[in-house]
């Protein structure tokens, strides 16, 4: 049993998945999850397109929905006793499933590790006490758990396989009625609706204030597979004329010069692709005052997390301003030596987030749980 609940953790469920499937094919998967988990083969017992929001104050507003899906995927789990269950990130929901399923003695292997060093690591005492075994991302992780005594692999960042173009910058760029060798930013605006909608205005802004400092420029928009396009209108109709992408965001990097990004997982795309960009995040100002609390670090992007200082910007909160998040662009575009710097950074990075076959690893880890728990 499986249950992620946003575009990036399905990404990895389903590349999980297909890995469990290749190496047991008898085995049943289902769960919670979305398009790419079911195309793996999953079945799906619940969808997290109505799920997923940033915030705490926007989490309010699904929490009913939530309890009604948590009782559900319990009951299904009391039903089908599954093996093992694989929670994946998205650590609010899932870790109240976790504390139920457990109780059914049913094994628990939480895969993507919630961000424990960051915010709340009072959450440690749930993996100590209800998980069997963590597979984390990044390197830096593995030694936190180690020192709080729960089993833990590092598996390597699945995006490592999959980030991958699949065409060349120009034909990408010439398909999608824009200029190879015209300098190109791409937008990453989120996955999240509640986030979407906080950062496309400012991205509308930046847009007209890039074109008006760098003649030629061009934006492409990457969509992710759960949102509409319609949400996308103001980056793409008008003068705003962004080139819209859907479910090809390592197109849509790798094809670029600069990216402007939500703080995410497209950070870390971008840095698989070596491409220079500018991170930026907003919430509702009663969310950012709240978590602001939690909060344990002093950087958000993840690239900057994995090198230990900051390489590449980050517009937070009051700090992402249209005009600030244009200067950045614009220096990142015409100083050649300051973007040769930044890309070189992202290669250590990117040497830093393991070898190809992160999914494998993972399947491997838990199978080798299930097959403790029949031996």
């Amino acid at each position: 049993m499986l249950s992620c609940g946003e575009a990036s953790g399905d990404l990895y469920a389903g590349a999980l998945a297909t890995e469990l499937l290749r190496r047991a094919p008898e085995t049943e998967i289902f769960g919670f999850g979305g398009p790419r988990l079911r195309r793996a083969g999953a079945e799906l017992v619940g969808d997290f397109t109505d799920f997923s929001v940033t915030g705490l104050v926007e989490a309010l507003r699904v929490v009913p929905r939530s309890f009604g899906m948590l009782r559900q995927l319990l009951a299904v789990a009391r039903e089908r006793r599954p093996d093992v269950f694989v929670p994946i990130d998205f650590p609010d929901f899932n870790f109240r499933l976790v504390t139920g399923i457990r109780r059914l003695g049913i094994p628990v292997v939480y895969y993507v590790s919630p961000q424990l060093w960051a915010w709340r690591p009072g959450r440690m005492k749930t993996m100590q006490s209800s998980v069997d075994r963590v597979l984390v991302l990044f390197p830096f992780e593995e030694r936190i758990y180690q020192d709080a005594g729960v089993d833990v692999r590092f598996v390597g960042h699945p995006l490592v396989e999959t980030a991958k173009a699949t065409e060349t910058r120009s034909s990408f760029l010439t398909s999608h009625g824009l200029l190879p060798d015209a300098p190109t930013v791409a937008l990453l605006p989120g996955s999240r609706r509640n986030e979407v909608a906080h950062t496309i205005p400012a991205f509308v802004e930046a847009m007209a204030l890039i074109r008006a400092r760098v003649p030629g420029v061009q934006f492409t928009v990457a969509c992710a597979p759960t949102l509409d396009a319609a949400e996308f209108a103001p980056l793409v109709s008008g003068a705003s004329g962004a080139v819209l992408v859907r479910d090809r965001t390592d197109d849509v990097i790798a094809s670029a010069d600069v990216a402007i990004t939500a703080s995410g997982t497209a950070t870390v795309q971008c840095a698989l692709h070596e491409r220079p960009m500018v991170v930026v995040y907003r919430l509702s100002p009663l969310s950012y005052w709240l978590g602001k609390r939690f909060i344990k670090v002093d950087m958000y992007a993840m690239p900057n997390l994995v090198a230990g200082s900051r390489i590449v910007p980050e517009l937070i909160q009051d700090d992402f301003t249209p005009e600030r998040v244009a200067d950045e662009v614009v220096s990142l575009l015409t100083d050649r030596a300051r973007y040769s710097r930044m890309a070189e950074a992202l290669r250590r990075v990117k040497a830093q987030l393991g070898t190809s076959g992160a999914s494998g690893r993972a399947a491997d880890a838990v199978l080798e749980v299930l097959g403790a728990k029949s031996a």
